[in-house]
């Protein structure tokens, strides 16, 4: 059973759900410390003079909560700031509308926690897409640790033989560690697709919803690397 563990980021880019789609089951890791700057809460959407960042206000607080307890900062109209963002980059989108009501929906929608606006979001876009992984939160599971101990305890606890990293764990994951508890780790090797986009040369790395917005239904073909010309 190959396993994905990562923390629940803010309308992720293309290679979050390339992973997803390569796994038996897919860990929330809801209960580690938010990080600043990252893509906890922000991520990048494509306009005509570039790209920008969404980003999501959270309170600041010190020392930095865990993700399932950054609240965010609703001093701000962000939510309206956002969806004005995609309406206006993406109303023109060959299907934009086929995904407007939902994203209209959940900006309607009053949000205290960062985790469970993203955790939201992310179950809808794997819909979305067609990806059916389970998904659970390491928040509900009995484990401990940092870094490497703790995907390892992880993939013992769900009963995972084989963890499927991001390459960007590289500089700490390591490989003997897993070695010793009888499992295998295996890095993603995603090679960036080029679809259709609006405005001018292709962007890469922006949020799963550019895709969407572009691609419909074609969107999962796309991140598995097929060509899509129609």
């Amino acid at each position: 059973m190959i396993v994905v563990i990562h923390q629940p980021d803010y309308l992720p880019w293309l290679g979050f759900f390339d992973r997803l789609d390569k796994s038996d089951l897919f860990v929330i890791l809801d209960d580690v410390q938010f990080i600043k700057r990252g893509y906890h809460n922000r991520n990048r959407i494509k306009t005509p003079k570039g790209w920008q960042w969404l980003t999501v206000p959270v309170v600041n607080e010190f020392p930095l909560p865990k993700l399932n307890r950054t609240r965010i900062d609703n001093n701000s109209n962000w939510r309206k700031q956002h969806w004005t963002a995609l309406r206006l980059n993406y109303g023109r989108s060959p299907f934009f509308n086929k995904y407007a009501d939902f994203f209209e929906e959940t900006y309607e929608r009053n949000w205290g926690m960062l985790s469970e606006l993203n955790i939201y979001l992310i179950r809808n876009l794997m819909d979305m897409l067609g990806l059916n992984t389970p998904v659970i939160k390491s928040s509900s599971l009995n484990v401990a640790g940092r870094k490497t101990e703790l995907m390892v305890n992880i993939c013992k606890e769900v009963g995972a033989d084989t963890y499927l990293s991001g390459t960007g764990a590289k500089d700490y994951l390591i490989d003997e560690e897993f070695d010793k508890a009888g499992l295998k780790l295996i890095y993603q090797n995603f090679i960036h697709p080029t679809y259709r986009q609006r405005f001018g040369d292709f962007q890469p790395y922006m949020s799963i919803v550019d895709l969407l917005f572009n691609c419909g239904d074609n969107s999962l073909e796309v991140i598995r690397g097929k060509v899509i010309t129609e």
